[in-house]
């Protein structure tokens, strides 16, 4: 295939896609013959990823047959990425569960066995009769669900009200506590509630992008492509990609920086260091916004309490505790944080050091901050957060267009079926909490409980 018609097929391939129907092999998802055009279409959300793309669905006796991004769709603009793409082919594909499975030996189920198909009707039987005589037998505490952030807004509400409601259990957890708790906390104890305050249109406005660990070029690159887009529609906008090895999103990026595992934390120190000792801090929005507190250090890494590493740690039970400080306390902490440890630390050059704290001071550039899972995975990911927070805090960078500390999350519902219906263990539906008595009698009440 010669280039040429590599690139008129791949635009070919990104303006449908279709299950089912013979096409020459690299151009398989183009609908040519009339009767296989004669389609019902509908919108739908792709749910891959966080992003919330938009697409169009055909449907054909029964059957999805095609997928286009919907140009109507804000977010993607009738751009999908090779998932979106191939969304009606993945359907169908020949691995794909169809039926429940059930370990069993010898036609019985035994936890022991291997795993074979089984009717829906036996499958709830099951699970029927092994929750009833757990609740029985050890109560509601012996009862568990994992959930997922792919799951819809409605399905995650269903599901905490059988466990908190039915159950009266909260051993239910959402898949979005392995990779956003950690952004969840640093927006409760930086702002006071969970939610992020940028929006997908700062990218249009901003003048330079920083992304902490993100490889959206690939993670989500739908949104890689509107950085792309004004990266190289204007001149002057600058790209910065952080992480401890090269990605794809480095083809991207005017300031390219890998650094050792964990000295993210130095650098953001450095950076607020830099902002400071450069007479940069934003002094009317810090009066009126920003107040300054002093975490607590030596806490262990989560684990359980019985971990040598927990039982180590003085301050394992104090995690979440903090107390206030000056802004002079804060700035002679941030001392400590000098350029040559800081690149010895990091591996990082005090060049490249001052550039990317440059773009943070500058008052005349507004800065985007992404990142994901390498800060909410972190082995520090609740100072991740707040140490970004705190660069966009100091400059007054935060919640105009084009500023914005922005936690990207990688799956469709971790905020509406996660947070916001209750699956979290911790939380009741509409950002209620189960530590909070009235907020309990709320639900209570709505649910009808005695």
């Amino acid at each position: 295939m010669t280039r040429r018609d590599f690139i008129r097929d791949s635009a070919v391939a990104a303006a449908t896609v279709a299950a089912g129907v013979n096409l020459p092999a690299h151009s398989t998802n183009l609908i040519t013959d009339s009767k296989d055009r004669k389609l019902k279409w509908a919108k739908a959300p792709c749910r891959f990823c966080g992003t919330g793309c938009g697409v169009n669905v055909a449907v054909k006796a029964g059957r999805v047959v095609a997928t286009h991004g919907d140009i109507e769709a804000e977010v993607n603009r009738g751009l999908n990425c090779v998932k979106g793409y191939f969304l009606s082919k993945i359907m169908y594909g020949e691995d794909r569960l169809t039926t429940p499975l059930l370990r069993m030996k010898d036609g019985a189920f035994d936890k022991s066995g291997d795993f074979g198909p089984v009717s829906w009707n036996r499958a709830f039987d099951i699970m029927e009769e092994k929750f009833k005589k757990a609740l029985r037998e050890k109560g509601p505490t012996a009862v568990g669900m994992f959930g997922s952030g792919q799951w819809t807004g409605w399905e995650g509400y269903a599901a905490a009200k059988l466990y908190k409601a039915g159950f009266r259990s909260n051993n239910i957890d959402p898949n979005a506590r392995h990779c956003m708790a950690s952004a969840a906390a640093g927006f409760m104890r930086t702002f006071g509630m969970d939610e992020p305050m940028g929006c997908y249109d700062d990218m249009e406005s901003a003048d330079a992008f920083v992304l902490w660990g993100s490889n959206m070029a690939e993670m989500h690159p739908i949104l890689w492509t509107r950085v792309t887009d004004r990266r190289l529609s204007a001149p002057d906008v600058k790209v910065a990609v952080l992480s401890t090895l090269e990605n794809r999103s480095f083809d991207l990026a005017d300031l390219p920086i890998v650094f050792t595992p964990q000295a993210d934390l130095a650098i953001l120190n450095y950076i607020a260091r830099y902002i400071i000792e450069h007479d940069r801090v934003d002094w009317d929005f810090v009066n009126k916004h920003v107040n300054f507190k002093r975490g607590t250090t030596d806490i262990g890494y989560g684990l359980r309490p019985e971990h040598p590493l927990q039982q180590k740690a003085k301050n394992a039970d104090r995690a979440g505790e903090a107390q206030s400080m000056t802004f002079e306390e804060y700035a002679e902490f941030t001392k400590a944080y000098d350029a040559e440890s800081v690149s010895k630390l990091s591996g990082v050059s005090k060049e490249k050091l001052d550039q990317l704290a440059e773009l943070y001071a500058n008052p005349n550039i507004r800065v985007t901050s992404f990142w994901t899972m390498g800060f909410n995975q972190h082995t520090r990911g609740v100072w991740c957060n707040n140490l970004v927070y705190n660069l966009h805090l100091l400059t007054g960078k935060i919640a105009t267009p084009g500023n914005s500390p922005f936690s990207l999350t990688g799956q469709p519902s971790a905020c509406g079926t996660a947070r916001e219906v209750g699956t979290f263990s911790h939380r009741l539906p509409a950002d209620l909490v189960v530590m909070k008595k009235e907020h309990r009698d709320i639900a209570e009440k709505i649910w009808k409980l005695p």
